[in-house]
C-alpha cells in the first residue's frame, strides 16, 4: 500500500510518500505500529494521525491496499 507522508512525516520517511507491505496490517493501529518501528522518530509525537480515503481514521479502522491512506502529523500555530 502506499502512504502519502505530509509536514514532518515526509522529513522523518525521507520521502513524499512511501510503500508499505500490507502483510500484518489490517487496521490504523498496525500501520502506526509498523511506522514507528521502522521510523523510530515518529516516537518524538504523542500522537499522529491517520487519514485514510481522505478522512481521518480512528485506530481500529480497517485499512486496505486499496485505500488512500495519508499520514498527518501534529500541527502547531502561533
Amino acid at each position: 500500500m502506499e502512504i502519502q507522508c505530509f509536514g514532518i512525516s515526509k522529513d522523518i520517511t525521507k520521502s513524499k510518500s512511501i510503500e508499505v507491505s500490507c502483510e500484518g496490517i489490517t487496521n490504523v493501529s498496525d500501520l502506526k505500529e509498523y511506522l514507528v518501528e521502522t521510523y523510530p522518530e515518529f516516537t518524538m509525537f504523542d500522537s499522529f494521525m491517520v487519514a485514510v480515503n481522505h478522512s481521518y481514521a480512528e485506530n481500529d479502522q480497517v485499512i486496505t491496499s486499496t485505500d488512500e491512506i495519508a499520514i498527518i502529523p501534529p500541527v502547531s500555530g502561533g
